[in-house]
């Protein structure tokens, strides 16, 4: 007889990198790690879980990069809110092939590939059973995806962030230049804010502390963690009040 497997929450934000969607040349779009991403989202969709999502733009532009080589900051920002659609688009393409019905909604005005972002329709379509993608970061300069996933999680009622990284938590030190670093089970937002843990940025921290959003860090590239996540599993390191 089959094990029942009962889901923790109804509603959550996934927040990937757009490095997340590159595989392994860290740049453009690689289909067979987007499909990669779609089987993830699907495992969880399949127990019934509302999902949104919110997907960087850092394989294709960045903004803060762009501005240390000469282009306008609030420039380069648009181009990475631009880059993050590209992205989102890849994302719907992948999972409607797995029989997933997915909407995107941009904060900047793209109404020919995306719906512009309104929440309660945002909200009408995870009752529906589809798929929210949110691209266009804030539809502001100067604020990052991570501060996009915060607010829309917020707006939209998800119960968590789970954000997607090459990493299995948080630690205390970079673990790829330092073996001795320790990785966190539990840390609260003041001590990764004071400890400069470099998760999400301050806004972002910020914004989630306010509305106590509890959000966990995972190393989205091994299979299954998602769902491992979403069934109560302890898995990466979770950011909390």
């Amino acid at each position: 007889m089959k094990k029942t497997e009962t889901p923790i929450y109804k509603r959550i934000l996934v927040k990937l990198s757009g490095e997340a969607l590159a595989g392994e040349s860290g740049y453009g779009i690689d289909p067979t790690a987007v499909i990669n991403m779609a089987n993830e989202i699907k495992e969880v969709k399949d127990l019934g879980v509302e999902v949104v999502m919110v997907i960087g733009g850092g394989n294709i532009f960045r903004g803060e990069q762009g501005s240390q080589q000469g282009i306008d900051r609030a420039t380069g920002d648009y181009m990475g809110m631009l880059a993050t659609i590209i992205n989102s688009l890849a994302m719907q393409d992948a999972l409607e092939k797995l029989g997933i019905p997915t909407r995107v909604q941009s904060a900047i005005a793209t109404i020919q590939v995306a719906e512009p972002f309104i929440r309660r329709r945002a909200i009408r379509h995870l009752e529906k059973g589809r798929v929210v993608i949110f691209a266009g970061g804030t539809g502001n300069p100067y604020f990052s995806t991570d501060t996009a996933a915060a607010l829309r999680a917020n707006e939209i009622g998800a119960e968590v962030i789970l954000k997607g990284t090459k990493v299995d938590g948080v630690y205390d030190k970079d673990p790829k230049k330092d073996p001795s670093a320790v990785r966190y089970e539990r840390i609260t937002y003041a001590e990764a804010l004071q400890k400069r843990l470099k998760v999400m940025d301050a806004t972002a921290f910020a914004m989630c502390q306010d509305n106590k959003m509890p959000i966990i860090v995972f190393d989205i590239f091994k299979p299954h963690n998602l769902k491992r996540i979403v069934l109560g599993e302890k898995v990466g390191t979770l950011v909390a009040g």
